[in-house]
C-alpha cells in the first residue's frame, strides 16, 4: 500500500495530529533562514513592469488582474488574482508586467542566509506559482494581514513582517512539495520511499549511514534506491548525508556546543583535520574561521 505524506510524521510523546515536531518537512525547513525587511502594495497600468530588485529573494501575491512572468524556457505564466508567485533566487533574467488592464500586487522583500541553504536553494526552481485553488484560501488571508502589519508602526513591527515572510515563504515550499512538483531536496519529500529514508537520515544523523541500510528502509534494491534518491535530491544519498551532518555541525558551531574537534568528532569525523577538509568543502572555509565569525574570539 502507498503510504501517505502525512503518515511520514512523527508525533512524540502523544503531540496531537497536525503537530509539527517530527515532521521531516518542518526540521528540514528549519535549517532555512531568511530575513525579510520589506513588504509594499504597488499597483501597474498595463503592461506595465514590476521590477524586483536583483539580489533579492521576492514573494509576489497578485490582489487585482494579471501579472505575466516571461523570459524563461518555459511558457510564460499568467499569475492571477489570489495567487502567489516565489522568486527563490530574485527575478533574474524574468520579466514581470501586468496583463490587460489594471494589476495590483504586495511584494515582500528578504534574503536567505546562503550558508544554511547551499545545495537547497539553488535546487529550487526559478519560480515557484501557487494558485489560487492550491493555496485553499491562505494567499488571500495572508496579504491582508501583511498589509495591516506594513503600516503599523508599533514597535516591533519589523520583526512582525519577517516573521510574515518566513512563514509565507514555508507555506508555499510545503504546498508545492505536496502538489507532487517539487524537485531537488524537496522533490524526495513527494516520493514515499524516498522520503522513509529521509526520514531515517534526518532521526539518526550521526549513524554511520550505508546505501543498504537506506535502501532497505526505502525498501528497494541498492541500484534502483541510488537512482531515485539521485534523481528526485539532487545528489547521491551518502553524500546528502555528509552534507547534511556538516550543517548540524555548523548549527553546532553557531551554538558554541564545543570546540571544533569536538564537534567533528560528534557528527562522526575520525579526526579534525578530516571534518576541516570536508566542511571547507561545502562551505568555503574551515570550521575555525566560522567558529570565530559566529561567536567572535575565543578559543576554538
Amino acid at each position: 500500500m502507498t503510504e501517505l505524506l502525512e503518515n511520514l510524521t512523527d508525533h512524540p510523546g502523544g503531540a496531537p495530529q497536525g503537530a509539527t515536531s517530527g515532521d521531516l518537512l518542518s526540521h528540514v525547513l528549519a535549517q532555512v533562514r531568511l530575513t525579510g525587511d520589506r513588504v509594499f502594495s504597488h499597483a501597474l497600468a498595463e503592461l506595465e513592469p514590476l521590477d524586483l530588485e536583483a539580489g533579492a529573494a521576492h514573494v509576489v501575491i497578485v490582489t487585482k488582474g494579471t501579472l505575466r512572468v516571461e523570459g524563461d524556457e518555459r511558457e510564460p505564466v499568467a499569475v492571477d488574482a489570489d495567487d502567489l508567485v516565489l522568486f527563490p533566487r530574485g527575478p533574474g533574467a524574468l520579466r514581470l508586467a501586468a496583463s490587460e488592464g489594471l494589476t495590483e500586487v504586495v511584494v515582500c522583500r528578504f534574503w536567505f542566509d546562503p550558508e544554511s541553504l547551499r545545495g537547497m536553494t539553488f535546487a529550487l526552481p526559478r519560480h515557484i506559482h501557487i494558485r489560487r485553488a492550491e493555496g485553499a484560501g491562505w494567499i488571500e488571508g495572508i496579504a491582508r494581514f501583511l498589509l495591516i502589519e506594513a503600516g503599523d508602526v508599533q514597535p516591533g513591527a519589523a520583526l512582525m513582517i519577517s516573521r510574515l515572510i518566513d512563514l509565507i515563504v514555508i507555506r508555499t515550499l510545503r504546498t508545492w512539495v505536496h502538489q507532487g512538483r517539487a524537485t531537488g531536496w524537496l522533490g524526495g519529500l513527494s516520493d514515499p520511499r524516498i522520503a522513509r529514508s529521509l526520514k531515517a537520515i534526518h532521526a539518526a544523523p550521526m549513524q554511520r549511514w550505508s546505501v543498504a541500510a537506506m535502501a532497505g528502509i526505502a525498501g528497494m534494491s541498492r541500484a534502483s534506491f541510488c537512482d531515485r534518491f539521485t534523481a528526485l535530491v539532487g545528489c547521491p544519498p551518502l553524500r546528502y548525508h555528509n552534507e547534511w551532518r556538516l550543517r548540524l555541525a555548523r548549527d553546532m558551531l553557531a551554538r558554541r556546543d564545543a570546540r571544533v574537534g569536538e564537534i567533528g568528532l560528534r557528527i562522526g569525523y575520525e579526526s579534525e583535520a578530516a571534518f576541516s577538509r570536508a566542511y571547507k568543502a561545502l562551505f568555503g572555509h574551515s570550521p575555525r574561521v566560522a567558529y570565530a565569525v559566529l561567536n567572535g574570539p575565543g578559543p576554538a
